[in-house]
């Protein structure tokens, strides 16, 4: 069968295969990472393919659907989001209209968190490829051309006449080693330069090197919706020669993202990479996610195998607000930062407002945190909220959401837009902290003069940093800096705050959920 992988036109630029889909402000445009995977085992199992990245490509339905004319696909596998939905239905309603036996077949995070939902609203949709979908899509091609019953099909939720079914759920790929590179597929279909991240330098590959997450973050996207709460990885040698093939077959890539929502879990494992990344003499070099507390030994190891940036997400300054949102690690436990300059690593800190319990003063304890911590580079978010995850629940359940649609999660520029409100802060609020926490940390002189030192000590790293300040630098000084300071500073001194109390979880499980078993050897570490 034809199978045509499709993420559909929206803004351009819009990274939909981000935890966070929206036009970002540093330009970041994830690759499609999930479709390419799914379009090599349909591949390897007898179909053919072919994969369109609009987005990143930016083109419009039109070309697009001109596009498939040639290739008359018989399955068309189209990707979704929270804040593009109502632009999604619309291309998949163009690609009925223009191939009218056409089978269309949404994947993506919002489309497996509201499977059923999202079917019974929108009748031109067929099918859901839920959570893990390359086999899902196998099984539907193949009983698409005529073998078998869509009710055999693991983890679809299928229009059965006029009602919606949802077929049991597939357990989760145990053998990703048996897999083709998604590199493999981006070399047939994507262009590395139309792809970039602000952290990372230019042009990079984005890479999966495992699934799952054993941490219970409350608005981690991923572990919830798709691959769950198990990390399963592929084998060293695999990872190793993925490298090996980008480095061969894209002379241009000079950085590789691992896009593992954690790659330091095992620390067995990780060092075992490093140690073959080592032995070949690889010369990419590469960035992954880490926890805020990854020991000096694993680091030490990292950078011998030429990582050059860890990407950590300490969240908060706050330990209540660290244990509301399950992230089983303390303030005092953030050892990262300390032992990236021992080691020599660069580190982007990812900093998050607006999580349930938040107040202006764990907000300034945050933006504390991080002067104190004084890494190469730092991100404020406001908390961005997701079906399928608890933080969606908990401000589902509270009443804090303020958008009427799934539209509003954007704004009409296809940035990020703020729709959860705490108990103590509006929306608004915390959008404008952001963005006053954003200039305090990068406009002090120990930030500048770290920096300086940084550049001199790696002229390479000036292209980079050079990049991602022009395609910053609007967000960074737009706004009123002065008015922000004056607003957050008078009321944090009249102590005009009054906080609810909130019952904090302890750290584990979430409720009513069992640990997944033989996940959680010796050598793993905290995030």
């Amino acid at each position: 069968m034809n199978i045509a992988f499709i993420n559909p036109p929206f803004h351009p630029k819009y990274s939909r295969g981000s935890r966070s889909p929206a036009v970002t402000k540093s330009g970041t445009v994830y690759y499609p990472i999930w479709l390419a995977l799914a379009a090599g085992v349909a591949e390897k199992r007898g179909h053919s393919i072919t994969l369109i990245d609009a987005p990143a490509e930016i083109i419009s339905a039109e070309q697009v659907i001109e596009r498939l004319h040639q290739f008359r696909p018989g399955l068309a596998v189209v990707e979704t989001s929270t804040g593009s939905i109502s632009s999604d239905i619309r291309f998949a309603e163009q690609l009925k209209q223009t191939f009218p036996s056409i089978f269309v077949c949404l994947v993506g995070n919002h489309a497996t968190a509201l499977h059923e939902e999202v079917l019974n609203q929108y009748p031109v949709a067929d099918a859901v490829a839920r959570n893990e979908y390359e086999e899902t899509i196998v099984e539907l091609a193949g009983v698409l051309s005529g073998g078998g019953a869509l009710e055999k099909v693991t983890s679809l939720t299928w229009r059965d006449g006029g009602s919606v079914r949802s077929n049991p759920q597939r357990p989760a790929n145990q053998k990703l080693d048996d897999m083709p590179f998604a590199s493999e597929i981006f070399k047939r279909f994507c262009k590395p330069r139309d792809y970039f991240f602000a952290a990372g330098r230019y042009p990079q590959m984005m890479v999966y090197t495992g699934r799952g997450c054993p941490y219970l973050c409350t608005y981690c996207v991923y572990p919830q919706n798709f691959y769950g709460h198990t990390y399963i990885h592929r084998s060293p040698e695999s990872i190793a020669a993925e490298f090996r093939y980008i480095e061969q077959n894209f002379p241009e890539v000079v950085e590789v993202t691992i896009e593992d929502d954690t790659f330091t879990v095992y620390k067995k494992h990780t060092i075992d990479v490093c140690k073959l990344l080592i032995a070949q003499k690889n010369t990419l070099t590469w960035t992954c996610n880490v926890r805020a507390d990854l020991d000096e030994e694993t680091m030490r190891w990292m950078k011998r195998a030429n990582c050059r940036l860890v990407i950590v997400g300490f969240e908060s300054g706050s330990n209540e607000i660290l244990k509301l949102m399950k992230k089983g690690v303390s303030v005092e436990q953030f050892k990262a930062a300390e032992n990236a300059k021992k080691t020599g690593l660069l580190i982007h800190a990812c900093y998050m407002m607006g999580n349930r319990g938040e107040t202006l003063e764990t907000m300034y304890e945050t933006l504390n945190l991080a002067k104190k911590l004084n890494t190469d580079t730092a991100q404020f978010f406001p908390l961005m909220i997701y079906p399928g995850t608890e933080a969606y629940e908990w401000a589902k359940k509270e009443n804090l959401i303020d958008a009427k649609s799934f539209d509003e999660w954007l704004t009409p520029e296809g940035l990020h837009n703020t729709v959860v409100r705490t108990h103590d802060l509006t929306a608004q609020e915390i959008v404008d902290f952001c963005n006053y926490a954003r200039r305090e940390y990068y406009l002090r002189p120990a930030y500048m003069f770290m920096k300086l030192k940084s550049v001199l000590r790696n002229p390479a790293e000036l292209r980079r940093t050079l990049k991602a300040f022009l395609s910053f630098y609007k967000y960074l000084f737009g706004g009123s800096h002065k008015e922000n300071k004056n607003k957050f500073e008078t009321k944090l001194a009249a102590g005009s705050v009054q906080r609810k109390n909130i019952d904090v979880p302890s750290f584990g499980v979430k409720h009513g959920q069992a640990a997944a078993p033989g996940r959680m050897p010796a050598d793993v570490e905290a995030r």
